[in-house]
């Protein structure tokens, strides 16, 4: 007895007969004996194979059919309890300070598989071997996480002073949106200090996994998207190249909700473009567009009016609490990184503790809230529809808006 396991069997086993490629080709030919393989292996041997693959859509048919893979088992993303069971197999040789509660970081890193959870304890374990310490506190796993989802610290790169005010207003703008708008993903945290790629980041920590979101979720999500470029426009009456990655994401957000999600009233409940599929990926080479040219204009003319109407939501918002977005640009600044607590001390125009004070949690939460559940200083917004649920839709893990150099 054995068993047989192919990795990414998308590599040999792609639809055959399509594409760019000729009909005989290699891989067809290795495709082809494996399938006369798996026909001729005898039941009574005891083989099993198995295959992994990240694209089962690119599979070819004879694949799939009863006799060779007709079993399916689809590996998901590990959920909140999932996360938690991970940590604790990576943790079990590491030692924890007693503040570390391993459920409230598989809380806050939703969307994260194995071996990024794995990475994380690493990191952890990391940051507190560089500090001399003894065991790993709840203060590591937040550096780490920081690491792993907003991405690598860049202190080196040196930033004018003009450059450090755009990007300050810019962050400002994404998290401000956030917090004014109800049904917004809460903010996590807020930095300008260059990570990755990006001048700055505002990450965003969905309190709950979800797997759908509705037509108001996504006008929020445009809106936020926006908030950089709107907080610029407003303050220095210029446009910069930061907020290039949000118009790319928000032009995406808006094309899928009239051409994929079936979100607009003028274009009705249809799907535009399902033809338009990757040729390099085993599929045919001879489509052609499904509609007209008067509807491939109706279609970008939704687009654009989707988008501008929630810049223009936007605007309206940042100008009515300009005063808000002062104080939380200057505060990152002085501070240049806040998180969500922080955030909301500045918005109530309270004072920030000091770096060397412990954070005290509740006590800041208690601080900002007021009777109507809004915060001091800012004005009210008018609320968003009832969410319902739609079309299953990708989301990156820990959703962020990142200001990127030219």
């Amino acid at each position: 007895p054995c068993i047989i396991f192919i990795d990414e069997m998308d590599a040999v086993g792609r639809q055959r007969g399509a594409g760019l490629g000729g009909g005989h080709d290699e891989r067809e030919q290795t495709l082809n004996a494996l399938l006369v393989e798996m026909d001729g292996f005898d039941t009574t041997e005891g083989v099993i194979i198995l295959a992994a693959t990240n694209r089962p859509d690119v599979l070819d048919a004879a694949l799939l059919r009863p006799g060779r893979f007709d079993r399916q088992i689809v590996v998901d993303r590990p959920d909140v309890r999932g996360r938690e069971g991970i940590l604790k197999v990576h943790t079990k040789k590491i030692p924890l300070s007693d503040d570390v509660d391993l459920f409230v970081i598989a809380k806050g890193t939703p969307g994260l598989a194995g071996a990024e959870l794995a990475n994380l304890v690493n990191e952890a374990a990391l940051f507190a071997a560089r500090n001399n310490q003894d065991k790993v506190t709840m203060e590591d796993f937040e550096l780490a996480k920081d690491k792993i989802m907003m991405g690598m610290e860049r202190k080196s790169l040196i930033m004018s002073d003009d450059e450090k005010k755009s990007t300050a207003y810019h962050e400002a703008g994404h998290a401000l949106i956030a917090k004014l708008i109800p049904g917004s993903d809460p903010v996590h945290k807020v930095t300008i200090i260059p990570r990755g790629r990006a001048l700055g980041v505002t990450h965003y920590l969905p309190q709950d996994e979800s797997y759908t979101f509705s037509k108001s979720r996504a006008e929020i999500m445009l809106c936020t998207l926006m908030g950089g470029r709107v907080a610029e426009k407003i303050v220095f009456d210029q446009l910069t190249t930061g907020a290039s990655n949000d118009i790319e994401r928000a032009t995406e957000i808006a094309r899928k909700m009239v051409t994929v999600w079936g979100m607009s009233d003028r274009m009705g409940p249809l799907a535009y473009g399902k033809k338009e599929e990757e040729i390099f990926l085993g599929r045919e080479i001879a489509t052609h567009r499904d509609y007209s040219e008067q509807t491939a204009e109706a279609i970008d003319e939704e687009v654009s009016r989707i988008v501008r109407e929630a810049e223009e939501k936007t605007m309206r918002l940042l100008n009515e609490n300009r005063e808000a977005l002062d104080r939380l640009s200057l505060a990152l600044l002085e501070r240049e990184t806040l998180d969500s607590e922080e955030i909301d001390l500045v918005l109530a125009g309270q004072e920030l503790p000091s770096k060397s004070e412990p954070r005290r949690y509740a006590t800041l939460k208690k601080a900002v809230t007021d009777a109507g559940g809004r915060l001091p200083g800012m004005e009210k917004t008018s609320g968003s529809g009832e969410e319902t649920e739609g079309d299953a839709a990708s989301e990156k893990p820990g959703d962020e808006e990142s200001r990127e150099p030219v």
